[in-house]
């Protein structure tokens, strides 16, 4: 069975960081690509910040609220990623939830898993 366990959310001023922590695990297929996502009430799920498996630590993309703040990142011999965020807004508040791309290398078929989410929440 296929588990996404986050962790690192927390309470923080505004101005301050928090690292969050996705492992990854119970599944025999590959990891294509690692990344979180954010739900504020109310809001829609919106991209924070994906990376892709391969060489030199994979391709990454931001979403445009973030870009230059949070920084993803990924070990790809434990199946892990983190997001370090730096310089919280409280726009950030949120609740942000780990996804992982699997694909079956055999058959091309592919899986989506998400994590059952952590709470960021910045205060002002």
């Amino acid at each position: 069975q296929v588990q996404l366990v986050e962790s690192g959310g927390g309470l923080v001023q505004a101005g301050g960081s928090l690292r969050l922590s996705c492992a990854a695990s119970g599944s025999s297929f590959s990891i294509r690509a690692m990344g979180w996502y954010r739900q504020a009430p109310g809001k829609q799920r919106e991209l924070v910040a994906v990376i892709t498996s391969g060489g030199s630590g994979g391709r990454t993309n931001y979403g445009d609220s973030v870009k230059g703040r949070f920084t993803i990142s990924r070990d790809n011999a434990k199946n892990t990623m983190f997001l370090q965020m730096n310089s919280l807004k409280p726009e950030d508040t949120a609740v942000y939830y780990c996804h992982a791309l699997f694909r079956d290398d055999d058959w091309g078929n592919t899986y989506n898993y998400w994590g059952q989410g952590t709470q960021v929440t910045v205060s002002s």
